[in-house]
């Protein structure tokens, strides 16, 4: 994943992303029951495992933010959080960071009840994203969301309802919207250039299978209860949550294996295809929308997952290329354009960009781009970059993409209704179910 993920096999360019970049449709966010000084926005996070660590290193250097607080059900990694942020702290010139006392918690609602926290960062497992950030909207907090947005469709449609219902400012973590190469290759699709959009090959990866790791014992500071939270009981493997140590520090070998399987997560699918079909969708126009039938692979003639889109644009889940980067190649009447993480390239010289874009090492979520445009929408109170519905939009083509793998049937959807069309079967897998005590 790493390699393909951070893979430069093409030319680069265009300076990284500066400044605010407004929703193509913005909405005013006006929160008249959050008595705070919206310019300092203080910080709690929820879930401090490897991602939570390359978000922590991309906000903590933003202006008037100050990390306050951080929460996990996991002690080791409590621990090193609170050794980061009160090392930063320490070794800044500003005064104000130095006095800031910043507190741990194994319970993430103790970060919600406070009042001075005014934003939260939540980078937890899938199945526990509309659970948290629904409550957290409840509280008025404004909440920075790690994609994919929620674990089912019907999970997406409450949490649009709670942001808008309490005014809070959601901005899902698709960072590649606020990457060069990316808003690049949209501009020049949406332009027109290609001709009409025939094709588009959008590469992310394979579902999720059956959860299979054999049981090992738990580790004395792992909640693990808590950690399931919502979803059925499983029994614990530490490739769920990487194992860390702080003396000496050894931080994750990989990333949490949760992802790969369907008790606890959604797979590539999922995982990459929040990224990927997410870039698709902007490309194609298809914002808050979505396609009208997807195909798994081995029905009607479909080679892989199959979407197809009301204007006839076919986008199938394919490597586009022999390195199998993620990402996307935009295929037109008059030529075609790839576009992945530190690469872009065109089948004409006038799609390219003008400058090159230096690759300075920084790993790809900690760009701090796509975390300043979400302070910024909070303090003026609108939409950031990518606000809940387009995020719902995206998750919902991902989603809609598992149950036609689970099913192995091609079906139509309705992307309005955000319905499968008379299919009772499929439409009963756009919720799932949930632990006793549980419910969204």
């Amino acid at each position: 994943m790493k390699n393909s993920a951070m893979s430069a096999a093409g030319l680069l360019f265009i300076p990284a992303f500066s400044g605010c970049k407004k929703a193509s449709t913005p909405a005013e966010v006006t929160d008249t029951t959050a008595k705070v000084d919206q310019n300092l926005r203080k910080i709690g996070f929820i879930g401090l495992g490897r991602q939570a660590m390359h978000l922590l290193n991309g906000f903590i250097q933003i202006k008037g933010v100050q990390v306050v607080a951080g929460a996990d059900v996991y002690g080791v990694k409590r621990e090193r959080f609170l050794r980061r942020v009160n090392k930063f702290n320490r070794e800044s010139t500003d005064e104000a960071l130095k006095a800031i006392k910043v507190d741990v918690y194994e319970d993430y609602h103790e970060i919600l009840k406070r009042d001075d926290i005014n934003t939260v960062v939540i980078a937890v497992p899938d199945f526990w994203h509309a659970y948290i950030a629904i409550e957290a909207c409840k509280r008025k907090k404004d909440i920075y969301l790690e994609k994919p947005l929620t674990f089912t469709v019907h999970e997406g449609k409450q949490l649009i309802k709670a942001v808008r219902e309490n005014k809070v400012v959601l901005a899902v973590g698709s960072q590649q919207r606020s990457s060069s190469e990316f808003k690049h290759a949209v501009k020049i699709v949406q332009s027109g250039k290609l001709g009409k959009i025939k094709e588009v090959k959008a590469f992310v990866g394979a579902p999720p299978v059956p959860y299979d790791l054999p049981e090992e014992t738990l580790p004395a500071d792992l909640n693990w209860k808590l950690w399931l939270g919502p979803t059925p009981p499983i029994h614990y493997n530490s490739q769920l949550d990487p194992i860390i140590t702080v003396d000496p520090e050894d931080n994750e070998h990989l990333w949490g294996a949760w992802r790969w399987y369907k008790e606890t997560g959604g797979g590539f699918t999922t995982d990459w295809g929040a990224h990927v079909f997410d870039i698709a969708q902007w490309g194609l126009g298809m914002d808050k929308n979505g396609p009208v039938k997807v195909i798994p692979p081995g029905k009607e003639g479909a080679k892989f997952l199959t979407y197809i889109y009301e204007n006839g644009t076919v986008m199938t889940e394919e490597p586009w290329d022999d390195k199998k980067n993620k990402g996307c190649k935009f295929i037109g009447e008059n030529g075609w354009i790839e576009v992945a993480r530190g690469y872009y390239q065109a089948s004409n010289p006038e799609w390219m960009p003008e400058t090159e874009k230096k690759d300075d090492g920084t790993p790809y979520e900690t760009s701090v781009g796509h975390q300043e445009d979400f302070i910024i929408a909070c303090r003026e109170r609108k939409d950031p970059v990518v606000p809940v519905e387009i995020g719902h939009s995206s998750c919902t083509v991902c989603n809609i993409g598992n149950i036609a793998y689970d099913l192995n049937r091609a079906l139509k959807w309705d992307p309005k209704n955000q319905q499968f069309i008379d299919d009772p079967e499929a439409n009963a897998k756009l919720t799932r179910t949930y632990a006793p005590g549980f419910s969204v």
